[in-house]
């Protein structure tokens, strides 16, 4: 059974505990980052861990990933998403990658702020795992050795600036405002017999109480262990790094279909952006100042729980 792990502030401290119902039970020690708390800690030990213990109503939470860790992301990895998106997930040969600034992590129940040059903020709703151990060669992941390399799950919420991203072409930028990467509220710590549990996880995202996005981790198109395998090939990780593995459909982005992209392509740019604004400004799906965004991620079962974040949507200051 996972073990659920939380950072918080207590009386101007900040420490790291395992959650418990309403309280939580403090561990010993400075961690500074998460990737040293999930190098000293394996599941077994915390399932024992008893102790004094906290009110969790009496500290603030904070995000169980620090902001000194790798924050990579995929893209268009459900099939569904692909498919409005204008992929086909069955002839898709590649693996879309990109990264978030560290410095946008938030703790789950924060506010976003809307950069006064934003019009069009959306949300995704993601799985985020934690990485176990350092990675610093090809390797190749299997679904029978994963929990070698990931330490437990999270929710993500890829907050994105699509005016910025799309015009720009910049994942990096439109994704990496701060506060647009909320994480928690806690760390779901897995023991082996948790992994199949990834495949089976329901993500569901609520904007001021409707549905915006439901699926299944069981449509991923590119899973945990291939991913993993690929970008090992690629880069290094540490311990504690955090690879969020993509969104479902439903996101407030329209994309055109690949007929209406080809013939956009032919227009001046300053005309096809001019076009791409006035369509997307007529969704309603985009956020706006006082929304209130509400991500579950959850097994069917329930023995697998990673909570619920809670983000309201707040104007830049002056």
């Amino acid at each position: 059974m996972p073990v659920y792990v939380v950072r918080f502030e207590h009386e101007s401290r900040v420490r790291w505990g395992v959650l418990r119902g309403p309280r939580i039970h403090p561990l010993e020690g400075s961690f500074e980052t998460t990737g040293e708390l999930v190098r000293a800690h394996d599941v077994e030990s915390l399932v024992v861990h008893e102790g004094p213990s906290i009110d969790v109503g009496a500290v603030r939470l904070l995000a169980p990933v620090t902001r000194n860790q790798r924050f990579v992301c995929q893209g268009a990895n459900y099939r569904q998403h692909m498919i409005e998106s204008g992929l086909d997930p069955d002839a898709k040969s590649f693996n879309m990658i990109f990264t978030k600034a560290s410095s946008c992590i938030a703790p789950a129940d924060s506010d976003v702020v809307m950069p006064h040059r934003v019009r069009l903020l959306d949300y995704e709703i993601e799985l985020g795992l934690v990485l176990r151990r350092d990675i610093r060669g090809p390797l190749q992941v299997t679904d029978d050795t994963l929990h070698e390399l990931v330490a437990g799950a999270v929710i993500v919420n890829d907050y994105s600036a699509r005016d910025v991203q799309i015009p720009q072409m910049q994942f990096y930028k439109g994704k990496s405002f701060r506060t647009f990467g909320p994480v928690g509220p806690h760390l779901a710590l897995l023991h082996r017999d948790d992994f199949p549990r990834l495949r089976r996880l329901r993500l569901t995202l609520r904007v001021n109480g409707q549905v915006r996005q439901d699926d299944s981790t069981a449509n991923l198109v590119y899973g945990p262990a291939e991913t993993l395998t690929e970008l090992s090939g690629v880069q290094d990780f540490d311990a504690g790094d955090l690879l969020s593995t993509g969104t479902p459909a439903g996101c407030a982005l329209s994309v055109p279909s690949p007929r209406k992209q080809r013939l956009a392509a032919l227009l001046p740019e300053a005309t096809r952006w001019k076009a791409f604004f006035r369509i997307q400004s007529q969704r309603t799906q985009y956020l706006r100042v006082g929304d209130v965004v509400e991500s579950r991620i959850c097994s069917e079962d329930g023995a697998l729980d990673l909570g619920v974040q809670r983000n309201r949507i707040v104007a830049e200051a002056p």
